[in-house]
Parts: C-alpha cells; structure tokens; sequence
C-alpha cells in the first residue's frame, strides 16, 4: 500500500449530547438535512469520542482513510508510515496523533454551559497531559437567528459557593446571570483558554480546534431533551471537582474581544494569493491555524504536515504528479514528505498546524 502525499478525509459524523447537523448534511449533499444527534464531523482526528452509555462504539471519533481500495484508521497510517505521515520528531514526542483535534461543529441550540480544563489542570487530576483550550473559526449563522451569540468568561461573577449551588440545584437562571451575550458573525476567530466557561449560541456554524482531548464539565445537566446521567456531567467526579477547573476571573465584554478575538495577520503575499495567521503563537502554543486566500496560484512550503478545509469556492491543490479537486467542504491531509505544495483556482482555505 503507498500512501499518498495529499489525500482528502471523508465525513465523521460523531454522536452528541445536544441536536444539529442539518447543514452538514446539506453540504454532503443530502437531498433532505435535518438536525440530529450527529452535529459534528471530526476531521483527521485520532482522538476518541467520550459518550456515556455508547462505551460499545469503542472507535467512535476516529478518523478512517480509505486508500488504494482499503479503509484505515489515520492514526495506523501514522503508525505505519511516521516518517512520510507527520515526520520523525513530532512521532517521537507525541507518537501516532496528530496532536490536535479538528471539527466542523453545526448547533441547532446553545449548547450547555461548559468548561473545559488546562494542561496544567490535567497533569495534576486527570493524568494527562493535554488540556483543552479551544479555537472558533465562525462559518456561517443559520438564516432564522437573527442575533447569533456566544457566552465566553464569567462577566457578572458570584461567590464560588452561590455558583455550585445554582450548578447543583440546576438554576439556569442564576448561572446564566453570569454572563452576557457576546455578538458574532461569519468571519470571527477567538480563543477559549482551559478553564473558561462558555457555550455555543444556537444556528452557527463553525470550525473547531482544540487540543487533543474530549475532557469537559457541564454546568447544565439537560439541554434538547438529553438528560446528561450523573457520571457524564463533572467526568465521573463531584460539582467541586468542576469549580477547581473553572476561571472565576470577572472579564467584561470589551476585555473579551480584546484578549480573545483574533485578528489575522498576513505573513506571505504572492501575485496569486496572500496567507493570514488566524491563530498563532500569540494566543497559544497547543496549535496554529492559518487562512490562504488563493486568488490564481498559491505555493507553500513547510516544515510540517498540516490539514486543510476549503471554507469557499473551488480550486486544486497539487504535490509532485498528484493533484486533487477541491471544492467548498472539502477536508484534506498534508503529509510532513509532501514538500511543496500548489494551490490554483479560487478558494479560501483553513489550515491547521501540530504544536511546533
């Protein structure tokens, strides 16, 4: 079996405790979408979905990568091939992951009241060593939301106690008095550091990367009509355990925007397309996303394997003698051996990069 140096990943929808998914599957070309408990497609992902109850589905989140008439977990193909895969240092480090998990995510409602723990937060209580400070690429807002949203950091802050007892005794009420409603649009970038509760408003559609982990803790037991059971809700531990990976830290609406919405910064113009930093060293050093704007002809060149998504239009992309059709929704792998890479046509793609 030779593995390619570029090849496209396929859907991977993953089971969810809340509904969405309708325009993913208008965008797999589905005649009839409809929002179900399948509202992500998790994109090169060698991480492993958490889902109390479906402990069966025991490969459920991993990527498969059919090849020369075959279907392969990419994390084998990384065992396999590390080399050509994701190149020698980063396999030693990290071994057969790609050291960063990617999804489309497309929410029919807001999503819980979450968090979600860092690095740190993780080596001590969880025997980790990975957080999950996460990253929102802002694709689209269904039509019928008029005023898309995000809730991100504790704007109105209570004491720890009043906190875990509205958590305990389910008061949306109370906790939702913490935080303000965050504007969004099409176009926005932000980062959600470990420790910083949140949650999706509802109709958006968005790319999300994050480290390598499916660790949360949920504030609000129910949403959609899904009861979360008790074990699913503070990862198998108490409420208190969820107030230790919880920021209380008061961060106003302006503070927010300013320390957590990207700007891209252009780092290479070229006569046929121009490449933007979305997500870099600045905001953390778990990953990095770029965007490139291919206008006729882009070429790039790196030192490491990445994954791209076409966010708009059609194009190729090209490496040596091996060329691919890419158009709106198309995910792809980069291999480390790949070298330089050709991009033509007119698209704009989101690329995601491994931790240097």
């Amino acid at each position: 079996m030779k593995i390619p140096s570029i090849f496209k990943l396929p859907p991977n929808r993953v089971w969810r405790t809340y509904p969405g998914g309708k325009v993913l599957d208008i965008r797999q070309g589905m005649a009839n979408g409809k929002d179900t408990q399948y509202p992500e497609d998790w994109i090169a992902s060698t991480t492993i979905a958490v889902n109390k109850g479906r402990e069966n589905k025991k490969h459920e989140g991993l990527s498969i990568v059919p090849i020369g008439g075959s279907r392969h977990f990419l994390r084998d193909l990384i065992k396999k091939a590390p080399d050509l895969m994701v190149g020698p240092a980063h396999f030693k480090k990290y071994g057969a992951e790609t050291r960063f998990l990617l999804k489309f995510l497309d929410s029919a409602i807001r999503l819980h009241l979450q968090a979600h723990p860092t690095i740190a937060f993780s080596k001590k209580h969880l025997n980790a060593d990975a957080g999950k400070t996460e990253a929102y690429v802002i694709l689209a807002i269904r039509d019928e939301v008029k005023d898309p949203y995000i809730y991100l950091g504790i704007q109105h802050p209570i004491s720890r106690e009043a906190f875990q007892e509205a958590i305990e005794n389910q008061d949306t009420d109370t906790l939702l008095s913490c935080f303000e409603k965050i504007s969004i649009k099409p176009g926005d970038v932000f980062i959600v550091p470990g420790g910083m509760p949140h949650a999706i408003g509802e109709g958006v559609l968005m790319i999300e990367i994050m480290e390598p982990t499916d660790f949360a803790v949920r504030l609000e037991f129910e949403r959609g009509g899904i009861v979360l059971p008790e074990e699913a809700r503070f990862m198998g531990r108490g409420a208190s355990f969820a107030m230790d990976m919880i920021s209380f830290d008061p961060k106003s609406v302006k503070a927010v925007r300013a320390e957590h919405f990207c700007t891209p910064v252009s780092i290479d113009v070229q006569e046929g397309g121009e490449e933007f930093v979305l997500i870099g060293s600045a905001q953390t050093s778990c990953f990095s996303v770029h965007k490139v704007q291919v206008t006729r002809q882009f070429e790039k060149e790196t030192t490491s394997f990445y994954v791209g998504i076409v966010t708009n239009g059609h194009g190729q992309v090209s490496c040596e003698n091996h060329i691919l059709d890419l158009t709106e929704g198309d995910r792809f792998f980069v291999t480390f051996a790949a070298g330089k890479i050709i991009y033509t046509g007119s698209m704009e793609l989101v690329l995601t990069f491994p931790p240097e």
